[in-house]
């Protein structure tokens, strides 16, 4: 199935799919695993600057997991270049690999996107892609890790 804008704003309001499975740990065990930069973009909701990840320029084909549980989130078929500074992509691996939720922080209205399975902060998601979906999931590089799995 083809995630839209709308199927978006839906579980962004009022419920999201249910996770395959759950990952939990303490706050110190996600630090003891992650990097600074890794535990400040994805378990304190950071971002990190546009531009520093060569990941924006890699087209190559893949998987994308969560750096912090290892979910499959992405397929690197979905990937595109926004001229952004993040990577982008136009839909998830699975309709519950992501949770979404509504983001009225700093003045915008937007949609957070988190690991379904760790709650990992990823980034956003916006109705700004390019067809046949409409979306672009702009994500956090040091939130990913390209997975030596082949694309689906």
């Amino acid at each position: 199935m083809l995630l839209t804008w709308l199927d978006v704003l839906r579980m962004a309001r009022i419920a999201n799919l249910p996770p395959d499975q759950k990952v939990t740990k303490t706050d110190a065990e996600w630090q003891a695993q992650l990097t600074p930069e890794q535990y400040y973009v994805t378990r304190q909701h950071g971002t990190e600057r546009p531009f520093s990840s060569e990941m924006c320029s890699l087209f190559e084909p893949g998987l994308y997991a969560c750096v912090c549980c290892g979910t499959l989130l992405f397929d690197a078929g979905e990937k595109f270049e926004s001229g952004t500074g993040w990577p982008s992509f136009t839909q998830p691996i699975k309709e519950n690999a992501i949770a979404y939720h509504e983001d009225n922080s700093y003045g915008m209205s937007r949609v957070e996107t988190l690991c379904n399975t760790c709650d990992a902060h990823l980034g956003h998601v916006f109705p700004d892609g390019p067809p046949p979906s409409g979306l672009r999931y702009c994500m956090n590089a040091v939130a990913l890790k390209k997975s030596k799995g082949d694309a689906v």
